[in-house]
């Protein structure tokens, strides 16, 4: 007696098994409404899913005593050592990381890196000619900055090496970027730059101002652009671009890169110097005679960008890292770090 109640309890819970898992004890699987546990074998790896079963417990209860449990086990005996061989391998329980549904698989992320680091190492081109950007650090000549931190960032989470392409003007680094010297690259979002170059959202934000002699008699932006007056600008940068289009009076005269515009602007008698307030500041201090015009004329929106060439996908993967060095405060951290001031995180609405 004991011995028929011990085979029914044995046989209950091998029914039970098979529903749980969404097995009927006749003869086949059938769709239905509680969650069913599938596999899918592809390339020797398993992969798990979910979908509905019509499985009932009670359908399986009314079979029930017509079964032993040496009946359950030879007629389900393949569908035992497949779930024996996937607990085995840890793809059930999720004990690889390579064949969870939920984790970034190194495949994926061995993917992206190729495409971003297809030579095998991420190049990233790093303007120093912007001092809330990039710089050389005194003591080792080295690049530092928050570009350089985003850049070091991104190439560990693609686990390639990186390589910095060093370049003293915003126009370098484009060109590296556009003719594939760099794979990534740091700049402010231009509609020009645009053409070639996908760029997520800025990660900071920067003012364009005007600097003048204490003399001058220009005092408001509204006086800058009048016949005669010269501007001078770091050739390709930013607010190159964007007073070649606003200015329709005044003289642009091009300089080399941003950092020579200052004393440019001293040395040819020129009426402007057109810069970003940190670099014009510091350049003022150590002149003298000058002074930074009260308002400004551009925000300048510095954002990463990958050349269109690689495709929405890297785009989208890059614009995803920088929103999230923001949210983290990874990029404010780093601001802090290189003593920047002036120079903002931007959030939603400044987009």
């Amino acid at each position: 007696m004991w011995r028929q109640r011990l085979a029914r309890k044995r046989s209950r819970l091998g029914i039970e098994l098979g529903v749980e898992l969404g097995f009927t004890l006749g003869s086949r699987i059938q769709p239905a409404r509680s969650d069913e546990l599938t596999t899918n074998m592809k390339g020797g790896r398993a992969s798990l899913s979910t979908r509905p079963c019509i499985t009932s417990l009670s359908y399986a209860r009314q079979r029930q005593p017509r079964m032993t449990e040496l009946s359950i086990v030879k007629r389900h005996r393949g569908v035992f050592r497949t779930l024996a061989a996937l607990l085995a391998s840890g793809a059930i329980l999720g004990m690889s990381a390579s064949t969870s549904v939920f984790a970034q698989t190194p495949g994926a992320r061995g993917s992206m890196a190729q495409v971003f680091a297809p030579g095998g190492t991420l190049r990233a081109s790093i303007n120093l000619g912007n001092p809330v950007l990039a710089s050389l650090d005194p003591a080792t000549g080295k690049p530092v900055g928050v570009s350089v931190d985003l850049a070091t960032e991104f190439a560990r989470r693609l686990g390639v090496p990186l390589q910095l392409v060093a370049v003293e003007s915003a126009g370098a680094s484009v060109e590296n970027v556009s003719q594939g010297n760099a794979d990534i690259g740091f700049f402010a979002v231009d509609p020009k730059r645009g053409q070639e170059i996908a760029f997520t959202r800025p990660y900071v934000l920067i003012e364009g101002f005007y600097l003048v002699r204490n003399t001058s008699p220009i005092i408001t932006n509204e006086d800058v652009d009048q016949p005669g007056v010269t501007v001078a600008v770091g050739k390709g940068s930013a607010y190159d671009l964007f007073l070649t289009r606003e200015l329709h009076r005044a003289t642009l005269v091009r300089i080399p890169t941003s950092p020579a515009v200052v004393q440019s602007f001293l040395d040819q008698h020129l009426d402007v110097a057109a810069g970003v307030k940190q670099q014009l500041e510091k350049d003022a201090a150590q002149a003298g005679g000058m002074r930074i015009l009260d308002q400004r004329f551009m925000v300048i929106r510095q954002a990463m960008g990958v050349p269109k060439a690689r495709g929405d996908e890297a785009a989208a993967y890059l614009s995803k890292f920088v929103e999230d060095m923001k949210v983290s405060g990874f990029v404010s951290a780093s601001l802090a770090r290189h003593h920047i001031a002036g120079a903002a995180v931007p959030n939603d609405d400044e987009q």
